[in-house]
């Protein structure tokens, strides 16, 4: 069964391109999911995905709400197992697919809970506290990441290369919507290059291409960055409110409340379909 497992996830990396954490995911839900197969078969010395019919499907996922998974959590595992199944379908490893018929969990998203413009405010302001690398540096990424909509994830990947000075834009890439150029307020580009010029400088001792650097002076993580932010946010007195996807909701949210079309937030927020962004119509900037 692991072995058919590794297979499945050499597919997701060579053929989808499936990050490290999402390959994480799909292992650590497929192996729960193989562990529940062999104690339903206890007697059998070599369980196999042959055994998996929707009946034991159905008990998988009833299993799942008993442990008190949250909804959330059981979609996304009945997910993975649907894409494993058909996956060894394809391969030749199963005769038929059966969770052709078995329905998804439904899942109710909450609404995107964005900030205040005084809140956003009081959060770009915790950083600056002196003219430290780390203080040139924290401003930037605040500034930059309130001032463009991107992700996180995108934040951190981003390259020298990416920055347009003349222009005032950053060139950033998601998988769903390619590479793109956002434009960026003059002045938040300002604050970014006093980073690079005066803070970066000092940080890089290795040659760096990424933008923003850790202490060692290597590329700063996603972790490494969502530490940083509870800090200020607690600083702020945000404490909780504040997630790696806050500034970005926020973002959605003031620009339409502030007039902007929904097609241009689409673009900057590099959405692939149009009703992504329409979950932001439903939310308005808190008092």
């Amino acid at each position: 069964m692991k072995k058919d497992i590794d297979v499945f996830l050499k597919y997701l990396a060579d053929q989808k391109g499936c990050s490290e954490n999402t390959l994480s995911a799909y292992n650590n839900d497929l192996n729960q999911l193989a562990s529940f197969v062999q104690t339903k078969n206890p007697t059998s010395e070599s369980p196999a995905w042959s055994q998996l019919d929707t009946r034991l499907l159905i008990d998988y996922m009833e299993d799942l709400r008993n442990k008190k998974y949250a909804p959330a959590t059981v979609a996304r595992k009945v997910a993975t197992a649907k894409s494993f199944v058909s996956c060894m379908v394809e391969l030749g490893r199963l005769k038929a697919n059966p969770t052709e018929n078995l329905a998804s969990p439904r899942v109710t998203k909450p609404l995107p809970t964005p900030l205040s413009v005084a809140d956003v405010h009081a959060l770009l302001a915790a950083p600056i506290t002196d003219e430290s690398p780390e203080s040139l540096r924290d401003q930037a990424m605040l500034q930059l990441l309130y001032a463009s909509g991107m992700r996180v994830s995108q934040l951190v990947s981003l390259n020298l290369v990416d920055l347009d000075w003349l222009e005032s834009t950053v060139r950033c890439s998601s998988r769903a919507a390619g590479s793109r150029c956002i434009p960026v307020p003059p002045p938040v580009m300002e604050k970014v290059k006093d980073y690079v010029d005066n803070g970066r400088s000092q940080i890089d001792r290795n040659g760096q291409e990424a933008v923003f650097l850790n202490q060692r002076g290597d590329r700063l993580t996603r972790q490494g960055f969502w530490l940083i932010l509870k800090g200020y946010a607690e600083k702020a007195g945000l404490g909780a409110r504040v997630t790696p996807h806050t500034l970005r909701h926020s973002f959605a949210v003031h620009k339409l409340d502030g007039g902007a079309d929904l097609h241009d937030v689409q673009q900057l927020l590099g959405h692939t379909h149009i009703l992504s962004t329409k979950v932001y119509q439903q939310v308005r900037t808190p008092v």
